[in-house]
C-alpha cells in the first residue's frame, strides 16, 4: 500500500452498523510512500500513527470526490448496490 500526504485513509468497519473511519495522511513512513502513516482522523480530529490492514483503502482526494460508476456511493463501498450506510453520508469535510 502506497500514500502521499494529502490522501485519504478509509478503513472499513467490521461490522454494518459503525461507519467506516476516514482520516487525512499527514505522513508516510519510508520515501516511496508505504506504512506507516500518520493520519488525522476526521472524526474526533486526532493524530495516530497506523500500519493499515486489510480492511483499509488509499485513496487520493479526486477518487474520494469521484461518484459511483452507478451514481450511488463512493467507489469504494463494500455494501451491495453501492447504497451509503443510513446517516454517513455527509461523512467528510469536503461536505462541510
Amino acid at each position: 500500500m502506497r500514500a502521499q500526504p494529502g490522501d485519504w485513509l478509509v478503513v472499513k468497519s467490521a461490522r454494518e452498523e459503525f461507519p467506516d473511519q476516514h482520516g487525512r495522511i499527514v505522513a508516510v513512513g519510508t520515501a516511496d510512500g508505504g506504512p506507516p502513516f500518520t493520519v488525522r482522523w476526521f472524526l474526533g480530529g486526532y493524530v495516530s500513527t497506523i500500519f493499515p490492514g486489510p480492511d483499509a483503502v488509499v485513496l487520493t482526494e479526486a477518487e474520494r470526490r469521484a461518484p459511483a460508476p452507478n451514481g450511488g456511493a463512493a467507489r469504494h463501498s463494500r455494501r451491495a448496490g453501492n447504497r451509503p450506510r443510513r446517516g454517513t453520508e455527509d461523512v467528510g469535510p469536503s461536505r462541510r
